[in-house]
């Protein structure tokens, strides 16, 4: 059965998986915070076979503007040396995959941390898994007033808690491991960044 290389550092984790169609083959997570641009190569080196594989699918984002970026150049370069296709996925997707694989049934609402205090959020409908809204960056009290009741999964939830410490939340990362989780249509993402938000630098007028 083909493999599957999966490159996952759009959040605080640094996280990869060699996948055989639902076979997780090898994984590696670690959450770094920073660094992944560090620790990403030698993590796919240490996979079976250094990691080869006859497709790349990696994390777009949200999440970190950096982190986005080292693991989609990692994956643009291994798929341009070994003449295979790439393709990516949205680290809200892969959460919301995650949670419904784990026994979650109600509406889920996916909360990462963003920048500036805000927080990334998408709701999913957990069956069959697909997004019911598109992702916004909202303050935590915005992000609070839309939850409505449904599940909050993922890093950002421990700013919805200091809101509202009744909630129902779930903390998480994306895992390069679960991506096999995925519905083909949430994993056929170009690979190019999904920032979420707009740049923080600005170009001279």
């Amino acid at each position: 059965m083909p493999r599957t290389l999966v490159i996952d550092t759009a959040t605080a984790a640094c996280s990869v998986a060699l996948l055989e169609g639902e076979r997780v083959v090898a994984a590696n997570h670690v959450v770094v915070g920073r660094g992944h641009a560090e620790r990403l190569v030698p993590m796919i080196a240490e996979l079976p076979g250094g990691g080869r594989a006859e497709e790349i699918v990696v994390d777009v984002g949200p999440g970190s503007f950096t982190g986005i970026r080292v693991g989609i150049a990692a994956a643009r370069g291994l798929a341009l040396g070994w003449g295979v296709p790439v393709r990516g996925y949205s680290s809200l997707a892969l959460i919301a995959a995650a949670a419904v694989s784990d026994g979650e049934t109600a509406p889920l609402a996916v909360v990462l941390e963003g920048g500036h205090g805000e927080v990334f959020m998408q709701g999913f409908a957990a069956s069959p898994l697909m997004p019911t809204e598109p992702l916004a960056s909202l303050r935590p009290e915005a992000a609070l007033a839309a939850l409505a009741g449904r599940t909050a999964v993922g890093n950002g939830v421990r700013w919805l808690t200091q809101l509202d410490a009744s909630l129902a939340v779930r903390e998480a990362l994306p895992e390069a491991a679960k991506a096999h989780l995925l519905p083909p249509e949430l994993a056929a993402l170009p690979p190019r960044p999904l920032y979420g938000r707009a740049p923080d630098a600005k170009l001279p007028s």
